[in-house]
């Protein structure tokens, strides 16, 4: 668990001195959440006796969220579980509290004045098996109870699918023929067993080094692949699947995002789905990313990849992109925004910071894999260098509207 916690106000002091010795760069502990309806996968380097560190009726550990500042929605949450905290001179700070205190110095002043707070965050999504097909709200939907709405994005890192697992498929969608009586009717059948929402959807197979955007109200079924997910800074989500691999999934967990008196109100609860999104027959075509090199930012011995663009409803919500760099070799990271930054292969220094890629983690151990690059930073510049003997791999996602030259939906065809 997480100790030595300096909280709210009190955090001027220790961040000051922080963004001054790291030079506008955070170090971030591991955030690890628990879901009590899925299997954990395994591969995220969490040490095998810790999977169910939370106790085995909180679920296993199969997420562990990057640069959050969102809550986890979860039932019999620890108070900060899904919030991300600052570690300098042996003390804890939440970075929620950090940006809070020097928002313009942490993710620039257009942000912080609109958003007045980080807004997005990302995870490594780990589960044995596929899960429910499901949907996250829109923003005016969300809006109903109090929530905001959720768009997110998938990246299937290389380095951490060294095995499929058991469903390394996802089910995208609907077919483009399915009607809305067909979709009530699963929903009728809830309470029978497999109400056979699936057979109304199509699964595509999963290839690491690749990835989707998907917007909100779009249904999906996330396979076993371990998947780097950039997201808007949410946790609602409905379920429409009512079994899994023979695991019955609650009514409560279709419904939780919605007001209470629409509970039962079926077509209220088709309703939330943006129908032409998920029966698009050229749905692939509008969803899927492959990485496209950012000439313009990559150099001798580096190279910078675009792995999540295009926008959403026409907005800039986030993006990611992949740095590589080869053995002895360095460059100068300067981004228009602020970004969190994980580390997948390799080892070096960003700036004053030291980067390593773990191999196994305890839980409530600390990490040198991950960093909050500060817009600070991001802006001025920060040199990365791999001292190592193999390539040094970092992912970052940034926030909204923050790059000119972000590559449309499908410009990979063109690269």
């Amino acid at each position: 668990m997480i100790e030595n916690v300096v909280k709210g106000d009190s955090v001027a002091p220790i961040l000051d001195r922080a963004m001054d010795a790291g030079e506008g760069l955070l170090r971030l502990s591991p955030n690890w959440v628990p879901r009590s309806f899925l299997h954990p996968g395994k591969r995220i380097k969490l040490h095998p006796e810790d999977w169910y560190a939370y106790g085995a009726h909180r679920g296993g550990i199969d997420e562990r969220w990057f640069a959050s500042t969102t809550d986890a929605a979860n039932e019999g949450r620890v108070w900060y579980e899904g919030q991300s905290f600052g570690l300098f001179e042996g003390q804890h700070f939440l970075l929620k509290d950090a940006v809070a205190e020097a928002g313009e110095r942490l993710i620039g002043k257009p942000m912080f004045s609109k958003y007045d707070r980080w807004p997005v965050y990302s995870k490594f999504f780990d589960n044995m098996g596929p899960i429910p097909h499901h949907f996250h709200q829109s923003a005016k939907d969300a809006a109903l109870v109090g929530q905001e709405g959720k768009p997110e994005s998938y990246y299937f890192p290389p380095q951490l699918n060294n095995v499929d697992n058991n469903f390394a498929y996802t089910f995208m969608g609907l077919t483009p023929d399915t009607t809305k009586a067909q979709l009530r009717k699963c929903l009728e059948d809830w309470h029978k067993g497999d109400n056979g929402v699936t057979y109304l959807s199509q699964a595509h197979r999963l290839k690491r080094g690749t990835g989707w955007l998907i917007p909100p109200g779009v249904l999906h079924a996330p396979g076993s692949l371990c998947t780097y997910e950039p997201q808007w800074g949410s946790d609602v989500f409905g379920m429409f699947q009512s079994l899994v691999e023979g695991r019955e999934v609650p009514w409560s967990l279709l419904v939780k995002d919605m007001p209470k008196e629409k509970h039962q109100d079926l077509d209220f609860i088709i309703g939330q789905l943006d129908w032409e999104k998920n029966v698009d027959p050229n749905f692939k075509a509008n969803n899927y990313l492959e990485p496209i090199a950012d000439e313009s930012r990559s150099g001798k011995g580096y190279t910078d990849r675009w792995i999540v663009y295009g926008t959403v409803d026409g907005a800039q919500m986030f993006s990611s992109k992949e740095l590589t760099i080869e053995p002895g070799a360095k460059c100068t990271l300067k981004d228009p925004g602020a970004s969190g930054w994980i580390t997948m292969q390799g080892s070096g220094r960003m700036g004053k910071l030291k980067l390593q890629t773990p191999a196994m983690i305890r839980f409530g151990a600390e990490t040198e894999d991950e960093v909050f690059i500060s817009y600070e930073a991001a802006t001025a510049g920060v040199e990365i260098e791999n001292t190592g003997s193999e390539p040094l791999v970092g992912l970052r996602y940034f926030g909204p509207d923050v790059h000119s030259n972000l590559p449309a939906m499908g410009a990979f065809r063109q690269a």
